[in-house]
């Protein structure tokens, strides 16, 4: 679907879905499970790609653009044409790796800040892709890290949530003029 619908290189003047900030409550909701998957889902992804990339993501979900469906896109290499997109409907994590990684992520809903968070190194995902097939694939490295943040938002947990450093948390978030009152805080691992 991806290479023939739509072209990486391309971005788009402006994107074709609006995007959500932190502290609106869409972001906080818990996802529904995509029943039917059809050519409505299909143009949802491909909005959902092109609105990444636009946006210069690597990956996003339904939710940050104000749709309440369990779907994911990711793209680790946005400028390599030859490795696709991933499409993940209804995903799940099946495993978590016990290693944990310390890493820097950022979100499009909440531009400019940018802080370390600790995540499983390793993950293993069942989804479905988009022409409905179920897939299952294991993850590590960067990639298991954005699919990991991208699922947390269809569970309304956001990255700010993890980052355990309250201090250093507030500074950021206060220079983006962004409110600490919009975050809740996740205490487990995962």
């Amino acid at each position: 679907m991806t290479t023939s619908i739509l072209n990486k290189q391309q971005q788009a003047e402006q994107a074709p879905l609006s995007l959500h900030y932190l502290g609106d409550r869409t972001l906080r909701q818990s996802t529904k499970r995509i029943n039917k998957i059809n050519q409505s889902v299909r143009d949802l992804a491909k909005d959902m790609l092109q609105t990444m990339y636009t946006e210069q993501g690597i990956g996003l979900a339904a939710p940050q653009v104000g749709v309440n469906k369990q779907m994911l896109v990711v793209d680790c290499d946005p400028g390599n044409t030859a490795t696709p997109p991933l499409i993940l409907i209804n995903p799940q994590i099946q495993s978590y790796s016990k290693e944990l990684a310390k890493g820097e992520e950022g979100c499009l809903s909440i531009p400019g800040v940018f802080l370390d968070v600790v995540r499983p190194e390793a993950i293993e995902v069942k989804y479905k892709d988009e022409s409905g097939r179920p897939k299952k694939m294991e993850a590590s490295g960067l990639l298991a890290k954005v699919i990991q943040h991208e699922f947390d938002h269809l569970h309304g947990i956001l990255f700010v949530d993890r980052v355990p450093n309250d201090l250093v948390l507030t500074e950021a978030l206060h220079q983006q003029g962004f409110s600490t009152k919009a975050v809740q805080p996740v205490k487990s691992k995962q």
